[in-house]
């Protein structure tokens, strides 16, 4: 997040041509007064560069090009480390990879994207090995409420820097983004080690109330697995490539909002930068506050047994894309209303963020024992999306200024669509065979 939000005063250009009827609801002239202000004061205090929109769109992706690599090996590296040095230690390299990046910028295009790529591995592995955490901590009537709690940290972090760091790069340079959060990071690395902890077993401080409830409640899902692993099973899993296929299909949507949103404000809605981020953060707000009602929801109407778990995961996953699809599409076509662009792209955000008590808990469901395992897969096609949709997009905007936004738009909605539909076919919340223990009786519960 911290790339997207420098981007547009790193480089000399980022804007695209914008339409003549762009921000018509606001002065014109002062609004480009306020861009060009803005880029004359990063100048001043920080290094510019002169990067086409293709290797924008080439930086953009690097985070995830190396992605590949890193899933599969890091389920297997946290059980075998255990998720609580493991994350800790990768968050603390990527938190000091990010207060090189500035550097690794000067130093050459080449070096910031392998930086870039490194980078994005050790998240990987960051992010993969946490959801082993909740296949020893999150009871199951309370699994979907816990993860998304958990996501909803993921979109503070995106509206905290988007708030911020368009200011910060306004008036102190652009470099300050990555000191400031990388140094945050490193902090909440320390912060990690000193109270998270691998399972209720091993924690120092939970009630013996608490760590039986817990333990009672994980007992009939079934041991981790080790190293057995039912690979031909797994491959011919319709339910699981569902689940696989639209995570890429949404994340292709989240790397759109999270690459372009501030270069689509500052270049078509033409604010500056400052501005530009108080925009980008507005979406994000809405996610955050949005995601956790959304998992209270799903855990109430499955408690409460009013809708089956499947029924539950395929409704709140197809609300999640087809009214932001509609609402994101229209930002094209109402993009010379400044008040209705903001307000369609917050409200797409917030009707998304069911999606996260939909299709991208659903792995926990099917196969709790592989939970590590199966959040790494989805992390291959999450990355995939993220290598090729800010690539795509970029040559999509390069070649057309003025319909690629509305290409850009179309085709994340079609993206989205078409894996909202193989999901609905094939999507299933019970504990699949291949998933169970074979030691396991015939009345195992599988909701």
């Amino acid at each position: 997040m911290n790339m997207s939000i420098a981007l547009p005063v790193m480089v000399n250009n980022t804007a695209l041509p914008s339409s003549p009827n762009a921000s018509t609801e606001r002065p014109p002239v002062d609004s480009q007064d306020n861009w060009n202000e803005t880029l004359n004061e990063s100048k001043a205090v920080a290094a510019v560069y002169d990067w086409s929109p293709e290797i924008q769109g080439v930086i953009l992706s690097s985070l995830n090009y190396g992605s590949f690599l890193a899933p599969i090996p890091s389920s297997y590296m946290a059980e075998v480390f255990g998720t609580r040095y493991l994350s800790g230690t990768c968050m603390f390299i990527t938190s000091v990879l990010a207060l090189f990046t500035p550097l690794a910028a000067d130093t050459g295009v080449t070096v910031l994207i392998v930086l870039r790529v490194i980078q994005g591995i050790v998240q990987v592995v960051l992010l993969t090995s946490q959801y082993s955490i909740w296949a020893r901590w999150a009871p199951p009537q309370e699994r979907s409420q816990l993860i998304t709690i958990a996501v909803a940290g993921s979109v503070l972090g995106c509206f905290i820097i988007f708030l911020v760091g368009g200011y910060l790069c306004q008036t102190i340079g652009w470099p300050c983004v990555f000191y400031i959060f990388g140094g945050i990071g490193c902090v909440c690395s320390f912060l990690w080690f000193a109270v998270i902890y691998d399972d209720p077993v091993s924690h120092p401080f939970i009630s013996t109330k608490e760590k039986e409830y817990i333990v009672c409640s994980l007992a009939q899902e079934g041991s981790p697995p080790g190293w057995s692993l039912p690979t031909k099973a797994m491959i011919k899993s319709l339910p699981l490539w569902s689940i696989l296929i639209f995570y890429f299909s949404d994340y292709w949507h989240f790397f759109v909002l999270t690459s372009f949103l501030p270069t689509f404000i500052t270049s078509v809605l033409q604010a500056n930068i400052r501005d530009s981020g108080i925009l980008s953060a507005l979406p994000f707000a809405s996610a955050c506050i949005c995601v956790v009602p959304g998992g209270l929801l799903a855990d109430f109407l499955l408690s409460r047994k009013i809708l089956r778990l499947n029924t539950i995961r395929k409704l709140f996953t197809a609300i999640g894309v087809l009214f932001p699809a509609v609402l994101f599409t229209s930002v094209y076509w109402v993009r010379s209303s400044f008040s209705t662009t903001i307000a369609f792209l917050t409200i797409s955000s917030a009707i998304k963020s069911f999606a996260q008590s939909g299709a991208l808990v659903n792995f926990v469901d099917i196969a709790p024992r592989y939970s590590a395992l199966l959040r790494a897969l989805s992390q291959i096609f999450s990355y995939l999306a993220g290598a090729i949709s800010p690539t795509v997009n970029g040559f999509l905007m390069s070649q057309d200024p003025e319909l690629g936004w509305r290409n850009v738009f179309l085709l994340s909605a079609a993206v989205g669509i078409l894996g909202l539909i193989f999901y609905l076919i094939f999507g299933q919340a019970e504990v699949q065979d291949w998933a169970k223990c074979r030691h396991a009786p015939a009345s195992e519960r599988t909701e």
